[in-house]
């Protein structure tokens, strides 16, 4: 539970941050990567919490 809390924030805080990134540097290269970015960020976030629950989710 610990870990689904504190993924939600970092997740929510990275892209807070990146949003802002982006509303002021609107370069298509830059947007490029932030999604992937993210893409990664919450492929790793769902993988982490399967194997920490023992295989639910």
């Amino acid at each position: 539970m610990t870990n689904l809390v504190t993924g939600i924030i970092g997740i929510a805080g990275m892209l807070v941050f990146l949003g802002i990134l982006l509303w002021w540097i609107k370069a298509v290269p830059l947007i490029i990567i932030c999604v992937l970015v993210l893409a990664l960020l919450i492929y790793d976030f769902f993988q982490s919490l399967r194997t920490t629950n023992g295989g639910g989710l």
